[in-house]
């Protein structure tokens, strides 16, 4: 049976950043987030922080005027960014346990120690009508918990398999599998992101049977300075198909 491709959201983090590094508005992510979505690209996510050094709050708010696939916002959630995310009701909200001093994810959520700081918060993006996600390590027993909580899918914190790949592929992707079957079997969705690229991206897909959509940007983008936004975004599509 042939299984559906996963989704690709792309993060569009890098091309604020290379905005911000000079100042002015080139480039300018509201038109990259049209271009890419014109390429094929199935979502846009965003990553704003506390110290704007990359994706603004303004950004997040205007995209929501340019944003018609599936728009996903992610970020820690204290007050403002709630507020913001209320506000620009994306179509999904993936939550990440960062502080304000880190410099990209770099962890999952631990569901059992901060479910009471959670599922309130995962309350009143539902009750908003906004889906929701957990970024969440390959621990069987944080995805039930991350499930009891009230999460309508979890985003797969994919570092260790990207670094387990060149040795052993159908090693670095065996939590994962079960991971997403103890999370499908749980009722929920399975999203995937971080240091997933065009050289380890097609075995995972392939490989993942109940992967709903992936969250890339750092490689994509950087790949996207010698390809071309066009030729990276459907090369991308292309090694998603399953």
């Amino acid at each position: 049976m042939t299984m559906q491709p996963a989704r690709l959201s792309v993060n569009i983090n890098k091309i604020a950043t290379l905005r911000n590094a000079r100042g002015g508005a080139l480039p300018n992510v509201l038109h990259a987030a049209e271009r890419i979505q014109a390429y094929g690209a199935q979502g846009i996510t965003v990553h704003p922080r506390p110290d704007e050094r990359h994706i603004r709050y303004a950004d997040a708010r205007a995209l929501r005027e340019v944003v018609h696939t599936e728009y996903n916002i992610e970020g820690y959630p204290d007050r403002r960014f709630i507020d913001v995310v209320l506000e620009c009701q994306p179509d999904q909200v993936t939550l990440v346990p960062d502080g304000p001093d880190v410099l990209t994810s770099n962890a999952g959520w631990d569901a059992l120690k901060f479910g009471s700081l959670l599922q309130p918060i995962l309350a009143e993006f539902k009750a908003a009508g906004i889906r929701t996600s957990l970024f969440m390590e390959c621990h069987t027993d944080q995805i039930q918990a991350a499930a009891q909580l009230g999460t309508d899918r979890i985003e797969l914190y994919t570092e260790s398999y990207a670094v387990g790949y060149a040795k052993d592929p159908a090693a670095a992707l065996a939590p994962y599998i079960l991971a997403a079957r103890v999370a499908k079997e749980a009722g929920l969705g399975v999203n995937a992101g971080h240091d997933l690229s065009s050289e380890n991206l097609a075995y995972f897909a392939q490989h993942m049977p109940d992967l709903d959509e992936v969250s890339i940007g750092h490689a994509l983008i950087s790949e996207a300075l010698y390809l071309g936004l066009e030729n990276t975004v459907q090369r991308y599509r292309q090694l998603l198909s399953r």
